[in-house]
């Protein structure tokens, strides 16, 4: 894999490590906990853009499916997977510009936890999400 010199992260966000194989291609994703919600980052680079120059909605969408999973990993204490996601494509960006998303949980049952999130660039909404996860039985000690 080849090294890409990318700016240095928002202020507070640390590089994420151990996101597995798809977001490790994807990355790096920057992470950073505030007490209401979780935050998520990634500078966008040609490789995450279409054709058109904008940023993927692929990309957007699996950014916003890990930030929401973190939200409820972080929340309910226990990992989980995606049962449902909606994706709201709000607005545009392009390359050359942090991507920054915030996501929080505001429901768990015994089975399943439900997130909202959103990703911004500056005062410009990209993406709001919503999902809903199962939650897996191995609990974090």
């Amino acid at each position: 894999m080849v090294e890409r010199e990318i700016p240095a992260p928002p202020e507070g966000f640390k590089a994420s490590d151990g996101r597995g194989p798809f977001s490790s291609v994807n990355g790096p994703i920057f992470h950073r906990n505030l007490d209401d919600c979780v935050q998520h980052a990634f500078f966008a680079e040609h490789r995450h853009t279409n054709g058109m120059g904008l940023v993927h909605g692929g990309m957007m969408t699996a950014f916003l499916d890990g930030l929401l999973a973190a939200a409820v990993f972080r929340g309910a204490q226990r990992p989980a997977v995606t049962i449902h996601l909606s994706v709201d494509f709000l607005h545009m960006t392009r390359a050359g510009e942090w991507v920054i998303g915030e996501a929080r949980l505001t429901r768990t049952t015994q089975e399943v936890a439900f997130a909202e999130g959103r990703a911004f660039v500056g005062g410009r909404d990209l993406v709001r999400a919503t999902g809903i996860f199962k939650l897996m039985h191995r609990r974090l000690r």
